[in-house]
């Protein structure tokens, strides 16, 4: 599973994408997104997400979430 940043939500902080061990968030403009191939869920690097931990506005969910 991986996570996803809900573009409506999202505040454009950029907080997610310097905590992501795999470099697995990406930003063009003010739009953040996770690569889903990438994202291993901070698996054998932390013990929770990273993303979800820093992330203020709730905007990172499960793939599994934002359905």
């Amino acid at each position: 599973m991986a996570y996803k940043i809900l573009a409506d939500v999202c505040t454009s902080c950029g907080a997610c994408e310097g905590e992501c061990p795999n470099k697995a968030i990406s930003h063009k403009g003010k739009l953040f997104k996770i690569d889903a191939k990438k994202c291993k869920e901070c698996v054998g690097s932390f013990p929770t997400s990273q993303c979800v931990e820093v992330c203020q506005a709730g905007a990172v969910v499960k793939l599994e979430e934002a359905a």
